[in-house]
């Protein structure tokens, strides 16, 4: 027994001393990095182990959770004395950037470089690398490392997407035999749908730093804006076939970027290459990786005065442990960890020598943003009819520091968005201004801006992505400096309790009547809603307003309005008869009535895009709050859609509903009363399979028999590209489907797929001439996108089909398009 008990405390004993000495990655997790993929939990605590054993160069703060519940942390690293004055640190950045006026800014301080790893989760070698960088820092033999943290302060995301992340490995973990096998062709290099690279929701998180519509991303960018650092690296990965790309970036940049972070990104590369040419290893530079969609870890940081960027290391989910590519040779994740490691070092070794300048030109960057020195446009005023739309915009602009507020003078001229011309200022009932004499102005420039200046159409990703567009906001854009009262006001009134003897009225102006519609109808309350406008005691009430009525529901109605209404912030209307002043009355045929709550399935699995798939998820779950099951599209056959009279298909190539058999299962639910939404290219799919939509014919004159040059064949190809850009549709708002809508709406247009009008259906949303408003596209492109089809809507027996070839939930931030697809799935084919 006493043996015993002595051996528990040599245990006890052994392992304090382990947690409490400093260990290398190797030591702490058995294995050299880069022979096994480590699961985020062992990362988590490698961390805290270092933070614990060498407390006065490392602070661990935890600063959330994803979906699924992994912790996500940063670690700071610097010297003594930099950690015991963390805080002071920041508040001093904030200081030198105007924005935290408490006092004066020390340029005595340290410059902070920010490094943030495996944003996709199956571009996992940036993680590993994480925990070498980590030691290095912190490594008391490392005499380099001590030199340059007298510098710098370093911030470590160690992992931005740890449920993705963790979604990877464990499957890579259980599909690898004892020993790897490098033949791209095995197993273990064939990631099954969804793959690791989106998060839970199959949310690219690399596309949603400004849009934080991500759990993930909310928490992090909160953080990010409370230190903004002078340097922020996002480590990727590529290709497998492909080697290593740094800094300086590709064209295009936007035209707000200073010739500094320019010339700081060459410094980085030439370092970096110092580096990997001793090593013999391969890189490139200034080629695929723009500086353009705000959205990136690179773009980001660089609106927001940093020097943003993106390195990328071949491997990605095809890398394995061991990938023999197309050059013969081996690349190996210890490979791939080791030259992330590399470029991080380098990147903060070339920080510290330029402290001073990374300094001086940050403070340059806020002060040039602060007197107005960024663009042609001093003021930037959103207006609408509807409160919630702004609102919207303005938790926007907060949550990326932008300040906003009201105009004391509304008489002015400026760039009218809606039909880019220059007109006076016509105020739609509220509005919301935005002023260019801030310290983060040249972030609302680049999200505000009517045009987007793209020198090379070589672009990554979209080219659009103006808010005022976005978010259904009309706005103008103004030379002139405008005073604005900043304001911290909600804009839209608060809800006061009803208590309504016969019924209520809820206007369908924006998606917040839309999430009070989701709410009502799963709590059995029966709804009604116009086909047409009607006056009621003075108040005119336009086409989809909610009727909620007494008659045909439960005894506590009331409560439930109430309840939906307070918690969406709309407010309703009471009326006490049926009778109204004018238009139809409530028993008319033109007042629909949503009986029940619609049952909704979305396919997903195999042949869909999870990036598609994952926005109609989030959407039903985090924005909508309503139900919705998810059917595998490879088993369609084999289902049974009796329980559910709404089926969507999101973007895919569906090599399941190709045959017959299917498309025939698919038609027969919809003439039993079932409604169908497609998306993107699901449109195409039924427009190639004897539905009642077809694809529009190219009829371009041929160009075949010119002469090309082999060179410019990239180029070439750019004539047919819409990477992203923005049309202006002529919209029905006369069609349930365009309920809620001026008699236009703007769409991002991502492919040049246009549909012939339908003689026997109804042509909701479509291109007229001169449709394009901003982004590019390329000239064959622009040739085509004219007299065509977007949004549509069949009957078809008892049930409907809904054609939605753009993408109204792009990304999720696509404000604007929330309202419509609401309209799809609740308004769309309903009868009396």
């Amino acid at each position: 027994m006493i043996r015993y008990i002595a051996a528990c405390l040599l245990t006890i004993l052994s392992f304090t001393l382990r947690a409490q000495s400093l260990q290398s990655p190797e030591q702490f997790l058995g294995y050299k990095i880069g022979t096994h993929y480590t699961p985020h939990y062992k990362i988590v605590n490698y961390f805290k182990a270092v933070a614990q054993a060498s407390p006065a160069a490392v602070k661990i703060q935890t600063y959330g959770q994803t979906n699924e519940g992994r912790e996500l942390m940063l670690a700071f690293i610097g010297t003594p004395e930099n950690i015991q004055q963390l805080d002071a640190i920041r508040i001093n950045n904030l200081r030198m950037a105007g924005i935290d006026k408490s006092g004066p800014a020390n340029t005595a301080m340290p410059a902070i470089v920010w490094l943030s790893y495996n944003v996709h989760g199956n571009e996992p070698s940036s993680s590993e690398a994480a925990m070498l960088t980590l030691y290095a820092l912190v490594d008391p033999s490392n005499k380099q490392t001590k030199e340059w943290l007298r510098n710098t302060l370093i911030v470590i995301d160690p992992c931005i997407n740890p449920d993705g992340r963790d979604r990877y490995v464990n499957w890579f973990n259980s599909v690898v035999g004892a020993h790897f096998n490098a033949d791209p062709q095995s197993r273990e290099h064939a990631e099954p749908w969804p793959g690791g690279r989106s998060n839970h929701y199959n949310f690219d998180l690399n596309r949603d730093w400004v849009w934080q519509t991500q759990v993930e991303t909310q928490q992090r960018v909160k953080q990010y804006n409370a230190w903004l650092p002078q340097v922020h690296v996002d480590f990727h990965e590529q290709g497998y076939n492909q080697p290593y790309y740094f800094a300086p970036a590709a064209e295009p940049f936007h035209d707000v970027i200073t010739q500094w972070q320019r010339d700081f990104q060459v410094m980085i590369g030439k370092n970096n290459a110092g580096y990997f040419d001793q090593n013999g290893w391969l890189f490139f530079t200034k080629e695929r990786f723009d500086l353009l969609y705000p959205s990136y870890g690179d773009t980001y940081p660089i609106y927001n005065g940093a020097i943003g960027m993106t390195f990328e290391q071949g491997g990605h989910s095809r890398g394995g442990l061991a990938v023999v590519n197309a050059s013969g040779d081996t690349l190996t994740l210890v490979d791939r960890a080791m030259h992330h490691y590399t470029t991080g070092l380098s990147t903060i070794e070339t920080a510290s020598r330029n402290k001073e300048r990374l300094l001086q030109e940050y403070q340059k960057f806020y002060t040039d943003s602060r007197n107005g020195k960024v663009g042609e446009y001093k003021t930037y005023v959103l207006t609408s009819k509807d409160e919630h739309k702004l609102q919207a915009v303005a938790a926007l602009l907060k949550k990326n520091g932008i300040e906003s507020g009201e105009l004391g003078n509304t008489s002015f001229r400026g760039f009218h968005y809606l039909n880019g011309k220059e007109e006076a200022f016509q105020n739609q009932g509220h509005h919301l201004a935005v002023s260019a004499f801030q310290p983060h102005a040249v972030m609302a420039k680049v999200l505000l801006e009517p045009r987007t200046t793209v020198v090379d159409s070589n672009t990554y990703d979209i080219t659009a992505w103006s808010v005022p567009y976005a978010y259904g906001v009309d706005a103008y854009a103004v030379k002139e400096k405008l005073e604005v009262k900043s304001s911290e006001r909600v804009i839209v009134s608060p809800v006061t309790a009803m208590s309504a003897a016969y019924g209520v009225l809820i206007p369908y102006t924006s998606f917040n009547a839309a999430q009070v519609l989701a709410h009502l109808l799963q709590n059995d309350i029966k709804v009604r809603f116009s086909e047409k406008a009607f006056d009621y005691k003075g108040k005119h009430y336009e086409p989809g307003t909610l009727i909620v009525l007494k008659t045909s529901n439960p005894a506590n109605w009331n409560e439930v309005v109430d309840e939906a209404c307070k918690q969406y912030n709309v407010s309703p209307d009471e009326v006490a008869t049926g009778f109204m002043d004018k238009g139809a009355d409530f028993g008319s045929p033109e007042i629909k009535i949503i009986n029940a709550a619609p049952k909704v399935a979305l396919l997903t699995g195999e042949q869909v895009s999870s990036l598609g798939a994952g926005e109609v998820w989030h959407f039903f779950e985090r924005m909508l709050n309503y139900p919705l099951t998810l059917l595998n599209a490879n088993e369609f056959n084999r289902l049974s859609l009796r329980n559910y009279n709404v089926l969507i298909i999101p973007d895919g190539f569906y090599r399941s509903l190709n045959d017959k058999s299917a498309m025939d299962k698919l038609k027969e639910f919809v003439r039993n009363g079932g409604k169908v939404i497609a998306m993107e290219n699901a449109v195409s799919m039924l427009a190639g399979a004897d539905w009642g939509i077809k694809l529009k014919e190219d009829k371009s004159a041929d160009d075949s028999s010119h002469i090309k040059k082999y060179g410019d064949r990239l180029r070439e190809s750019l004539s047919n590209s819409i990477p992203g850009a923005i049309y202006k549709l002529e919209l029905d708002n006369s069609h349930p489907l365009g309920f809620g809508y001026p008699d236009y709406y703007f769409t991002i247009r991502q492919d040049n797929n246009l549909f012939e009008f339908m003689k026997d259906g109804w042509n909701v949303g479509v291109l007229k001439k001169d449709a394009y408003v901003t982004g590019f596209a390329g000239v064959k492109v622009k040739n085509k996108m004219k007299d065509g089809l977007v949004f549509g809507v069949q009957d078809m027996g008892n049930g409907t089909v809904v054609y939605l070839a753009d993408d109204p939930l792009f990304r999720n931030f696509w404000e604007a398009g929330k309202l419509l697809f609401s309209n799809a799935v609740f308004l769309v084919g309903q009868i009396n």
